[in-house]
């Protein structure tokens, strides 16, 4: 096992930042923390490292109990989201730190550097000082000096938040690669969902300082544990079980009460031009084109207002205009009991 983290709790005041949180991470694993702003992710990040210390519970890293040791005792590399760079030094002497530190052998550090600048794509660029690099060089630099000491296991903490969407983006993609070809234990805390899914084995997902859910971003998306994970993991409808949508039409909400909410994926919504016996009234509010598809506000005849995502083949089939009315039905919806801290 990579990590196992064992009814860890953690206090800050009256604010409970961890609560009983257990997670078992595999080794070689790329696992995703995903949560809002105070769900714990990063207090659980900081626990692994040996940056906080536990209120309670254990902490076991390649099998052995870490819960006592230190920063340096437990050989992670982390990786934060501002890069923490020396500014004074070469990009060959930042990734080399950690190394000259331990006192490695010069020659050991040259040879490791250049595999390194290869291994980040970033081969040529040793003798620059981190301000004549892009932010998305400079957090691949970060990178490198992590991976330098051959850490037992690699913590990111936000670590593409400070950069613009279509770095982000592409990076995201590059360190799914880079973990691919180095297979270090790597876990990382992300507040944004698609990152999450687009980067990582499992998912981890937090809230109010538990553990909502554990599985890969298929199994979170397709089958949520619970509303908050479902509110949470992609955009998506919330309607009353007595809504108009479920009333008749020969589509019903599950057993689900007066306290129960159903939960609509936009793109489980199914819209027709022509009425039938499973369909409800609509009309076209608003008319948002994204791309590679097409987002139609629309409004139940009972006031309630439901986002519905279309192909753009779809949507020029349909040939959707506002104030349009249209004939929806829903494919596959969730019931779950109503959650109040949402």
């Amino acid at each position: 096992m990579g990590i196992s983290v064992q009814d860890v709790s953690k206090r800050y005041g009256d604010f409970q930042a961890l609560d009983q949180v257990s997670v078992d991470i595999k080794s070689g694993g790329l696992v995703a923390l995903l949560g809002p702003s105070g769900s714990g992710k990063s207090t659980l990040l900081r626990s692994i490292a040996g940056l906080e210390t536990p209120d309670s519970g254990r902490i076991f890293l390649t099998g052995e109990d870490a819960t006592d040791q230190t920063v340096q005792e437990r050989n992670i590399g982390f990786v934060f989201q501002h890069y923490a760079l020396f500014k004074h030094l070469t990009v060959r002497d930042n990734i080399a730190f950690g190394m000259n530190i331990r006192k490695v052998p010069k020659n050991r550090v040259k040879n490791r550097v250049d595999e390194l600048l290869e291994l980040v794509q970033l081969s040529g660029m040793g003798d620059r000082y981190p301000s004549q690099l892009s932010g998305g060089q400079r957090q691949r630099i970060a990178l490198a000096r992590a991976l330098a000491v051959e850490p037992k296991v690699l913590l990111l903490d936000e670590p593409f938040g400070a950069l613009d969407a279509k770095v982000r983006k592409d990076l995201r993609a590059w360190l799914r690669r880079l973990h691919d070809e180095v297979h270090v234990t790597t876990v990382f805390v992300t507040h944004d969902q698609e990152e999450a899914m687009e980067v990582s084995d499992e998912i981890v997902v937090m809230h109010r300082g538990r553990v909502e859910q554990i599985g890969t971003p298929a199994q979170v998306y397709d089958h949520p544990a619970s509303a908050f994970v479902m509110s949470f993991i992609g955009p998506v409808n919330v309607l009353p079980t007595n809504s108009q949508m479920f009333q008749g039409g020969g589509f019903g909400a599950g057993n689900s009460s007066g306290d129960s909410e159903v939960f609509l994926r936009p793109h489980d919504i199914l819209v027709a031009l022509v009425a039938s016996s499973s369909t409800v009234p609509a009309r076209v509010d608003r008319i948002v084109h994204m791309g590679h598809e097409i987002q139609a506000e629309l409004q139940l005849e009972d006031g309630q207002t439901m986002m519905a995502n279309l192909t753009r083949e779809r949507f020029d089939e349909l040939n959707l205009v506002a104030d349009q009315q249209v004939y929806i039905k829903p494919k596959e919806a969730k019931s779950f009991p109503m959650d109040y801290s949402i």
